[in-house]
């Protein structure tokens, strides 16, 4: 198997990008939907939100990193015989998800900027704050914060949904269409060419 991607299948650094992202983001997706169940004053709950941000911060980087790789390295096509509209969905799940996985972590970042309080990235440096938001006035900074949050939690539900299409997606590829979409992205399969 190759780096980059040929017509029959994704390359070692698309799937690896993939796949950790994909354990990431289930990871993030779990620790934020447990924040609810700590107690106020657990003091647990710094602890799992800092590496909920952690974790957040590395799927931005490996996002970035992700659709740089995709844009220079072109993907292998769908069956010739797909249907249209599978088609379309394939391809617009697949847009929508590329600009989640970035636009969660970047919301969660410009949240985290807001007011005085350091980033630590997995307790060990503090992440860099984007400066204009840093340097909010004191009345500003809650509002901002709040809309940061809101625009943050309705990504990652909107995130959740894709996640579940673009399973039952590679599910359908595999047991239904028995085509070789879903073997593209696993890692020792053979995959004949789908042009």
């Amino acid at each position: 198997m190759t780096m980059s991607n040929s017509r029959a299948r994704y390359g070692t650094v698309a799937m690896t990008l993939h796949w950790i992202i994909a354990a990431l983001l289930l990871v993030n997706i779990y620790l934020g939907l447990s924040f609810d169940t700590y107690t106020r004053g657990d003091p647990a709950l710094p602890q799992v939100i800092m590496i909920h941000k952690s974790i957040g911060l590395t799927v931005l980087v490996l996002s970035v990193l992700r659709l740089v790789w995709r844009l220079v390295n072109p993907v292998p096509p769908l069956p010739a015989g797909m249907n249209p509209v599978l088609r379309f969905a394939a391809r617009a799940t697949h847009f929508l998800l590329y600009c989640l996985i970035i636009a969660i972590p970047l919301s969660g970042w410009a949240m985290m900027s807001v007011g005085p309080r350091p980033i630590p990235f997995f307790n060990l440096f503090n992440w860099p704050k984007i400066g204009f938001l840093a340097d909010l006035p004191v009345p500003q900074q809650h509002p901002m914060h709040e809309n940061f949050e809101t625009v943050h939690v309705i990504l990652a539900w909107s995130a959740i949904v894709l996640i579940v299409l673009h399973v039952c997606g590679a599910l359908y590829h595999q047991f239904f269409a028995r085509d070789d979409v879903m073997k593209r992205m696993l890692p020792g399969t053979k995959v004949a060419d789908q042009a």
